[in-house]
Parts: C-alpha cells; sequence; structure tokens
C-alpha cells in the first residue's frame, strides 16, 4: 500500500515537471509569434495577416528534428549523380522538355538562360514538381526562429513570407514547402522569393506553386540576375592524368592554358579551341578526372552552394536533346 502511495506522489511529480516544462516551451513560443507579429506590424502587414498568422502558426516538433539530426554529407560525387540523374529522370527532363518547348523556349529567351538548365534545375529540385514539401512554410520558420539556431536568418524569411501573403501571391494556408522553408515547384526561401519570382502569365499573382510559367521565368530570372549566360554552357568533365599544373589552383584560365597544363576532354581528346575561361574543380577520390568548369557554374552555386548539386544540374542539363 505504502509503496503504491509513493508511486503516485512520483507520478504526479513527474507529470507536473513536464507539464511546466511544456507550458514553458508554449509560452515561449507564443512569445515568438507575438514578436514577429509586432515586427510585422510595424513594416506594413495587415492586421488581417496578422490575425491569421497568431491563429494558424503552430510548433513543429518535426521541424526541429530534422534541423538537428541533418546527415553528415558522406556521398561520393558519383554516388550523389547516380541519385539523383537516374536514367529514369533523364527520359522525364526530356519529356518535360518537349511537352513544354514552346513556353521554355519563349521564357529562355527572354531571360538569356538555355531551357535545358530550367528544366534540370525543375527535376533536380522537386522532380518535376511532384515534390514540393508538405510544411506550412509559415509554421516551419517561426519554429526554427523558435529553436534559435540561425535566429535572425529565419526570422528575416519568417517576415519575408508574411510579406508575400500580404502581397496577395499566396494564403497561408497554401503556403506549403520544406522543413526549412525552401517553397513551390523551384524550391525558393522567401527572400529569393522577393528577389527573383516573376509574374509571366499575368494574373497578379507570382506561383511558384502550380503555374509551370511563374516557375519556369522565376528560376530564369533568377539565374539572369546571378551573372548567367547563354553564351557559354556550364563546364565539362576532364582527364587530368596528365595535368602538370597546381591542383590547388582554383583560379580562371583560358582553355588554352588548361591544354598547355595537360588537361584533356574526358575522351582524352584536345579541348575545344574556345576563347572561354574556366576553372578546375578535382573531387575527392577522383583520381584522373575532374572537371573544368565556366562561370554560369558559379551562377549554379549561388542557387545551391554545392559543387555536387552544380555538377549535377549541369549533367542532367546535357542530357536534354532541345533540338529533337
Amino acid at each position: 500500500m505504502r509503496f503504491l502511495k509513493i508511486l503516485k506522489i512520483l507520478l504526479v511529480l513527474i507529470t507536473g515537471s513536464f507539464l511546466t516544462i511544456s507550458s514553458f516551451a508554449d509560452d515561449k513560443f507564443n512569445s515568438i509569434v507575438l514578436k514577429i507579429s509586432k515586427e510585422a506590424k510595424e513594416k506594413g502587414i495587415s492586421e488581417n495577416i496578422i490575425d491569421q498568422f497568431k491563429k494558424k502558426t503552430k510548433f513543429i516538433k518535426r521541424v526541429v528534428e530534422l534541423d538537428k539530426s541533418q546527415p553528415e554529407f558522406k556521398l561520393t560525387l558519383d554516388q550523389y549523380i547516380s541519385k539523383v540523374v537516374t536514367k529514369a529522370r533523364i527520359k522525364k527532363a526530356n519529356q518535360k522538355y518537349k511537352q513544354n518547348k514552346i513556353l521554355l523556349d519563349k521564357i529562355g529567351l527572354n531571360f538569356g538562360v538555355q531551357p535545358r538548365f530550367l528544366v534540370a534545375l525543375w527535376g533536380i529540385e522537386t522532380d518535376f514538381g511532384r515534390l514540393t514539401g508538405g510544411f506550412s512554410v509559415m509554421s516551419a520558420l517561426t519554429t526554427l526562429v523558435y529553436d534559435g539556431r540561425r535566429y535572425d536568418y529565419f526570422k528575416k524569411e519568417l517576415l519575408n513570407a508574411l510579406k508575400i501573403v500580404n502581397e496577395g501571391h499566396i494564403t497561408i494556408n497554401e503556403m506549403t514547402g520544406s522543413w526549412a522553408g525552401a517553397m513551390g515547384q523551384c524550391q525558393f526561401m522567401p527572400s529569393s522569393f522577393i528577389n527573383y519570382a516573376t509574374d509571366w502569365d499575368k494574373d497578379g499573382t507570382k506561383n511558384i506553386w502550380t503555374s509551370k510559367s511563374d516557375v519556369f521565368a522565376s528560376a530564369a530570372n533568377y539565374l539572369q540576375k546571378v551573372g548567367w549566360s547563354n553564351k557559354i554552357t556550364w563546364g565539362r568533365k576532364v582527364y587530368i592524368g596528365n595535368y602538370k599544373g597546381d591542383i590547388n589552383d582554383t583560379s580562371y584560365h583560358l582553355l588554352s592554358y588548361w591544354s598547355s597544363s595537360g588537361v584533356l576532354r574526358s575522351n582524352k581528346k584536345d579541348l575545344p579551341k574556345n576563347i572561354i575561361k574556366a576553372r578546375l574543380i578535382i573531387p575527392k577520390n577522383y583520381k584522373n578526372y575532374g572537371y573544368l568548369v565556366y562561370k554560369n557554374f558559379d551562377s549554379l552555386l549561388n542557387w545551391n552552394r554545392s559543387n555536387f548539386f552544380a555538377i549535377s544540374v549541369g549533367i542532367l542539363s546535357d542530357t536534354i536533346k532541345e533540338n529533337s
């Protein structure tokens, strides 16, 4: 009997502690919502949108778990490419290009971006719009602000998200994306949306969620604004077994310099004679091969700061037959 009494007391104490912790967490999250609401009002966000934000924004435990458990990147480049540039995706990329050719060609010409790169980005980011993320962007970003690891960054993105809703491009309910707040078929963070999203179909909204024309135009506008040139491609795989230069040299040099240093095409033939500058990337454990990349590669890195990502976009783009 005495044991049962002690057990009941312990349960009360444990439950009480849990409720206190939970209540504290709820209070802290609510205080974040109120703080953001105040700042949003100062930035001109309407009372209606702020009220919706207060009512609809919820803490998402899964977002914190995903943020804290991002896996260490251990794949080799070849393993990464084999996962994202599959035969199925190559086939689908060519189908999607053909299906949207007229629109893509028009947008590509307008922004000075080869359509195949728009399709490649679309394919690798969201599998051509199939996998855009099902998290509430408002709730995910507020949760990340609450978590505090990158407080200033996510607070800025959250206020931008409220601005996007305030401008009428999307509703809070419809604004979905990844756990980190990347949105739509081109996976723009709110700040990228503010800077680059484009209303190509002229319906009054910049809709990167369901309007393919806005998705393609927004991606093309992004690339153009960060320095893209349709006069060149992204780069090429090269053979460096005879390379006589410094493997740590990351500077841009003319292709003639790389040729004279022993760099060859991947099939071991001479490099093109084009007057173009490139820099050498040698992935880890790549032995006799590397990549000569051009300025457009840096535009892809601006989109996603990963050599693996940018190389994969380039490789997928090379498989798309624009003239077929």
